[in-house]
């Protein structure tokens, strides 16, 4: 018999409800989960007993969802849910029935669910509890519907993108009659909220197979929540620099970073280890499914019959704010994918491909050095998805700029304008009239220190501002 072991607490709500007379399991992905060796989430607990009566026996308990079976047992800091066996009634709105029925057989509650991997039951008296074959599947590797596909999906639209998003979350292939079941209620996809599907997206994207998203494009999908995306899988770029139309090209740079990722943990090197937060490996996955989303309307083929993007950094930046807003985004996300969007196109080397320091600086100063980190890793994933003839050169030139921003962080050289010797009331106490001339001074005096950082000292700034006064016509008061 398969064990799984239990969380400590978990295992004292499931045995004060089978002591009072109850059945009581752990149910749904914290079984799957655990039969595949991954650490679940959350620990889902399914019982015979009605809300009330699961009330009775803790003290302290929330009525996060009553109506629909659910209520949350604290024991201490932690929060576990515990929902009456039901059944659903009708689903009116794509995505909840409009009423429950509670239920004392757990069949019943187990055949309401949406795949047969998410609909095993467990405890440590009965085992594992598998009425669809859920096991059977996880050893094939495979995602299928409890009973009727058509079923499942008309009840809840949701499911449809949750498919695909286990499909990239395990490595699992989506069987052809769900598969088929899915693409004809796609549109339903359209009656479920902006943030459910943001949700389920940013899921996919983390996930170590974000090219299923092209799944999500076969059946329809991303016609509904991202056509953008088909838009820029229907892009060819006839280019040396590139092999592959729009969409397979960012699919590649997504795949790039999911790998680079998978193995991150295991090794020394700075460089290919991204020790990323969740926040920041959300902003980094968009910023590289976005990248190149204004290429479709800024392609253009010269007379030699190649084909050039300009200005689909700006558009994009502005475009993924449009996207993302749709999506229900915070802003400090939007800001974040925006701006790396804005600044994904810049060059480090000059005209013979060789890479200055002051270049570099210049860059870090439009880029800013909160943001160099992610910028980087997208520019790398970027450049591994274009033509591989052409990699080893750019890379180069990647790597070099990496280690000269290091260097400049380190030696902590001038590269904004908090970081000038000088400010403000430094200019105005040295004669400079107030007013908006003064920002342009020191802007002025910005790109000096960046051009020669070591002149980054007060009495040398105060000097070369007076030499430059004339040429802006400023005049000591």
């Amino acid at each position: 018999m398969a064990k799984i072991l239990l969380p400590t607490k978990v295992n004292i709500i499931i045995d004060r409800l089978q002591l009072a007379g109850y059945e009581a399991y752990v149910v749904g992905g914290c079984v799957r989960d655990s039969l595949l060796g991954r650490i679940p989430e959350d620990w889902d607990i399914t019982t015979s007993a009605k809300p009330q009566e699961v009330k009775s026996l803790f003290s302290h308990t929330v009525d996060t969802g009553i109506a629909h079976g659910t209520v949350t047992v604290l024991l201490g800091q932690e929060g576990f849910e515990v929902t009456t066996y039901r059944i659903d009634g009708e689903y009116e709105d794509m995505r909840h029935p409009k009423q429950v029925e509670f239920t004392s057989l757990l069949s019943l509650d187990l055949e309401r669910r949406d795949f047969t991997i998410n609909a095993m039951a467990y405890n440590d008296s009965v085992g594992i509890v598998d009425l669809f074959g859920g096991m059977q599947d996880m050893e094939n590797h495979i995602i299928r519907c409890v009973g009727c596909a058509n079923d499942r999906f008309s009840e809840d639209a949701l499911r449809i993108m949750r498919a695909v998003r286990f499909s990239a979350q395990l490595d699992f292939e989506i069987t052809p009659d769900t598969l088929r079941a899915a693409a004809s209620h796609a549109e339903e996809l359209s009656h479920i909220s902006a943030e459910r599907i943001r949700v389920e997206l940013t899921k996919l994207l983390l996930s170590s197979h974000p090219e299923r998203l092209l799944t999500a494009q076969k059946i329809g999908l991303t016609a509904i929540f991202l056509p953008e995306f088909d838009r820029m899988l229907a892009t060819t770029q006839e280019n040396p620099h590139h092999i592959y139309n729009v969409g397979v090209h960012t699919i590649h740079a997504l795949s790039y970073i999911a790998k680079k990722e998978t193995v991150s943990e295991t090794t020394q090197d700075r460089h290919n280890s991204l020790a990323l937060s969740k926040k920041e490996d959300v902003i980094l996955r968009f910023a590289l499914l976005l990248h190149d989303c204004a290429k479709p309307d800024t392609k253009s083929i010269d007379q030699d019959g190649r084909a050039h993007f300009y200005g689909h950094d700006y558009l994009g930046a502005a475009y993924s704010e449009e996207i993302l807003r749709r999506l229900k985004f915070d802003n400090d996300t939007i800001r974040e994918v925006s701006h790396l969007i804005k600044m994904h196109d810049t060059r480090y080397a000059d005209s013979g491909k060789t890479v200055r320091m002051r270049t570099v600086r210049r860059a870090v100063s439009r880029i800013g050095k909160e943001s160099l980190p992610l910028l980087f890793l997208l520019q790398e994933a970027d450049l591994n998805a274009q033509n591989p003839d052409l990699l080893p050169d750019k890379l180069r030139q990647l790597s070099e700029a990496r280690h000269m921003a290091e260097e400049i962080l380190i030696k902590g050289e001038c590269i904004s304008l908090k970081d000038l010797a000088v400010n403000g009331s430094d200019l105005i106490a040295a004669g400079f009239p107030p007013g908006k001339k003064i920002g342009e001074c020191l802007k002025l005096l910005l790109d000096y220190v960046i051009e020669y950082p070591e002149y980054n000292q007060k009495e040398i700034l105060l000097l070369h501002m007076a030499e430059l006064a004339n040429k802006i016509n400023l005049q000591k008061m």
